[in-house]
C-alpha cells in the first residue's frame, strides 16, 4: 500500500512538473526565433543585434495578457496607428508591475501583432514588411528589445541605450513574468519534491 503511495505521489511529481514546462518552452521558442528572425533581418542591413531587454519583456508580457482576446482583423497588430498601447487605461498600472513609468519608456516603441496560430514566418514578415514597424527597426537608436506571446498576439518593445528609453532600473520581480522562469519554478518544484519522495522512500 506504501508502496503505491509513493508511485502516486511521483506521478504526481511529473505531471506538475510536465505542464508547467511544455507551455512555456512554446512560448520560448516563438519568442526566441523572432528575436533571431529580427536580428537577422537588422544585420542583413549592417545594424549591430538587438540585445534583451528583461524589463521590456516585462511590459510585452502584460500587454500580450491585454490583447490576448481581441480578435485578428484588419484593424489590429501592425494596422493599428503606434502608441495603440495607451487604449488600455491601466496602461500606468502595467509599468508599475514591472517596475517602470513614462520617464524611463518614453523613447521606446511598442509594436503589437496578431498573426493566427502564430506562424514564423509571417509573424516576422509583420514586422519586417510593415512599413511603420520596419523603420523602427531599422532606426539605430534602438539597441534592446522584449518580446512576449499569448495566444495569436505578439507583443515586440524596442528599447535605447538612454535613460529615456532604456526600460531600466531591473527587477526581480520582471524574471518570475517571464517563460523562462516558470521553467526555472517547474525545475525547482519538481526536485523539492523529487527529494521529498525519496526521504519518504527511507
Amino acid at each position: 500500500m506504501e508502496s503505491l503511495q509513493l508511485r502516486l505521489l511521483l506521478s504526481s511529481v511529473l505531471l506538475v512538473f510536465v505542464l508547467n514546462a511544455i507551455p512555456a518552452a512554446r512560448c520560448n521558442d516563438e519568442e526566441d526565433n523572432l528575436f533571431q528572425g529580427i536580428n537577422k533581418y537588422r544585420a542583413s542591413l549592417n545594424l549591430t543585434a538587438l540585445t534583451k531587454n528583461d524589463n521590456a519583456e516585462c511590459l510585452a508580457g502584460k500587454l500580450a495578457d491585454q490583447f490576448q482576446d481581441q480578435p485578428c482583423t484588419n484593424t489590429t497588430g501592425a494596422n493599428t496607428i503606434p502608441g495603440m498601447e495607451n487604449q488600455f487605461p491601466n496602461f500606468p498600472t502595467l509599468l508599475e508591475k514591472c517596475h517602470l513609468n513614462v520617464t524611463n519608456t518614453r523613447d521606446g516603441i511598442i509594436m503589437p501583432a496578431c498573426v493566427p496560430n502564430l506562424v514564423p514566418s509571417l509573424v516576422l514578415s509583420n514586422y519586417t514588411q510593415n512599413v511603420i514597424y520596419s523603420e523602427n527597426l531599422n532606426d539605430t537608436k534602438y539597441t534592446g528589445i522584449g518580446i512576449n506571446t499569448e495566444k495569436d498576439w505578439v507583443v515586440v518593445i524596442l528599447t535605447t541605450s538612454t535613460p529615456e528609453g532604456g526600460y531600466t532600473p531591473a527587477s526581480s520581480d520582471n524574471a518570475a513574468s517571464s517563460p523562462s522562469s516558470r521553467i526555472t519554478f517547474s525545475f525547482h518544484l519538481f526536485f523539492l519534491l523529487l527529494g521529498s519522495f525519496f526521504y519518504a522512500l527511507n
